[in-house]
């Protein structure tokens, strides 16, 4: 788990490595604020020109991943997953049932936050107000082997969705664990959340 902000370029190269040689591992960190967009991004769903980001120091990656636009930023917890799905012979499908419930679980754990999917929607929203988004998702499965994974929303500002329409919804439907009054100590439940998580999908992907 790195403890500091890395740069979404610095991701880039480090999981085409690891794809290449076919490493697995799995990675916790967050990054400054930045805009990725999936295959399935649409350009209405950028509120703000290239130009003028740019012009901001905000980076905007177009990556080959599943989903459309999202943000980074400081204070959120990103976790990329890069598994071998071939050598495990798991189907992309159950690997994402894998990392879903192993979220779920996980946050619900440590935070006492009960979470639900949309099969229209990717991501985690909140079980008792299910317009709210908590957890965004976004996979990428090429040769069989993943990258990218999961930003769950802690105690970062959510400045960097304005920008967009986050997935196609609204900037204001997203939430993190701080608005909701669930953070204590953040640096310990952090180590919780990433030991939790780690320990969870790991038993849950070799059955």
């Amino acid at each position: 788990m790195l403890n500091y902000p890395q740069s979404y370029p610095k991701y880039l190269k480090f999981q085409e490595r690891a794809r290449t040689k076919r490493k697995e591992s799995l990675i916790f960190l967050d990054h400054m604020p930045c805009l990725t967009a999936g295959i399935g991004a649409k350009a209405e769903n950028l509120l703000v020109p290239e130009e003028e980001l740019l012009q901001k120091g905000i980076g905007i990656f177009h990556l080959k991943r599943g989903g459309d636009f999202t943000a980074h930023e400081p204070g959120q917890i990103v976790g990329y997953l890069h598994i071998d799905l071939e050598r495990r012979a798991i189907g992309l499908g159950d690997f994402l049932d894998v990392l879903n419930e192993s979220l779920l679980g996980s946050i619900a754990k440590v935070w006492g936050v009960d979470l639900v999917t949309n099969p229209k929607a990717p991501g985690l929203y909140l079980k008792n107000n299910p317009i709210q988004k908590l957890v965004s998702l976004g996979i990428s499965a090429k040769s069989y082997f993943t990258s990218f994974g999961f930003a769950l929303n802690a105690v970062n500002d959510l400045s960097s969705f304005l920008w967009i329409h986050p997935c196609g919804g609204k900037s204001e439907n997203m939430t993190t664990l701080d608005k909701l009054g669930k953070i204590q100590n953040f640096s310990l439940e952090k180590e919780l959340f990433v030991r939790e998580f780690h320990e969870s999908f790991l038993e849950k992907l070799q059955k």
